[in-house]
């Protein structure tokens, strides 16, 4: 909980993660470039005194997240999403098994969402049932650019891949986060395009779709999907670091995801350890859409409320306390165009 000025903020880490980028696990030189990448997003978007040595970033456990997060973050609950990569790294870049324990260990903290690669075909779908039972899984997180043998990427719309959101949607997965918009070495930036996303919410009305990272550099591509679709939301993990270097950027970002898909469809979200949550949240909660920007409203508190914590608890039954609540519902995703031009 952050508090500020009288004003108690739930705070949701709807994106954070435990990986090992050390040297130990590079399966090949793909694996080197893709950690250096995240290095490099970390230190140019970071304030300098937040920035971590390159070998603390590599690996920092558990014991270093519940801190970040939960002792100095103000994160009430955080949500891992994982990442496989099994073709750049030898045990994957997230650490399943460790991210899973700890949030076994503390689940009034944190929940852990895995992930799954349609073209393992029939085999990963047997996999994806033995995760969700012994998981108990509500989401996970897909990474569409990721490579696979010669493949370089898929859509969701592909037939395998609609497989596995059927199989999501008998096993109650209904939170399917995918990575769109930002491309990270070796990756390719256009198997991150949004477009699928518009096909398989239309198709699969029971199942969320979160878009992290907002599809940037594709924002208007994203909000136009994310307005039509009730089911598309917005996850701010790469987008809210620009607070600190391009916050007229940011005001452009957000400015543009409040008037076209409201406040009820976007997620705070620090990607950790991309970035800590601490410093996100303390300029967020201070943040303000500059004057003369005047073809955006003001943020509201109650706004900044549901963005940074209730949203993400709506979406995932998160218990908040009475007096962290707002008086209106948060996560209030009705189809509607321009939610925006209420006011």
């Amino acid at each position: 909980m952050y508090e500020k000025n009288g004003e108690k903020y739930y705070v949701v880490d709807a994106h954070v993660h435990i990986w090992d980028g050390r040297e130990s696990n590079l399966k090949n030189v793909h694996g080197k470039q893709f950690i250096d990448c995240f290095y490099d997003y970390h230190k140019n978007l970071s304030p300098e005194e937040v920035v971590w040595d390159y070998d603390t970033y590599t690996y920092y456990g558990g014991q270093r997240l519940m801190k970040d997060l939960f002792e100095e973050g103000y994160v009430d609950h955080a949500i891992f999403q994982a990442t496989l990569l099994s073709d750049f790294y030898k045990t994957g870049f997230g650490q399943t098994e460790e991210a899973f324990g700890l949030a076994t260990e503390h689940p009034d903290k944190l929940t852990y969402n895995h992930a799954y690669d349609p073209r393992y075909g029939e085999a990963g779908l047997e996999q994806l049932r033995r995760d969700a039972d012994r998981m108990q899984l509500k989401g996970v997180k897909l990474y569409t650019a990721e490579w696979h043998g010669d493949s370089r990427g898929y859509k969701l719309d592909d037939p395998w891949s609609r497989c596995y959101l059927e199989e999501c949607l008998k096993l109650g997965i209904t939170n399917i986060h995918v990575h769109k918009g930002p491309t990270i070495r070796p990756l390719d930036r256009d198997a991150f395009d949004v477009a699928d996303i518009d096909k398989v919410a239309t198709d699969y009305l029971d199942l969320n779709f979160i878009v992290e990272h907002v599809g940037l550099p594709r924002l208007e591509d994203f909000c136009w999907i994310a307005t039509q679709e009730s089911n598309v939301y917005g996850g701010l993990a790469v987008a809210i670091p620009f607070i600190h270097t391009r916050p007229r950027y940011f005001a452009q970002i957000i400015g543009e995801l409040l008037y076209w898909i409201g406040e009820d469809k976007i997620f705070f979200a620090s990607d950790y350890a991309l970035w800590t949550p601490k410093w996100l949240v303390e300029k967020f909660v201070d943040f303000q859409i500059p004057a003369d920007m005047t073809e955006y409203a003001p943020i509201t508190t109650d706004q900044k409320k549901k963005i940074l914590g209730l949203n993400a608890a709506a979406m995932y039954d998160l218990d908040v306390p009475a007096d962290l609540r707002l008086p209106t519902v948060a996560g209030d995703a009705g189809v509607e165009v321009a939610a925006g031009a209420r006011s």
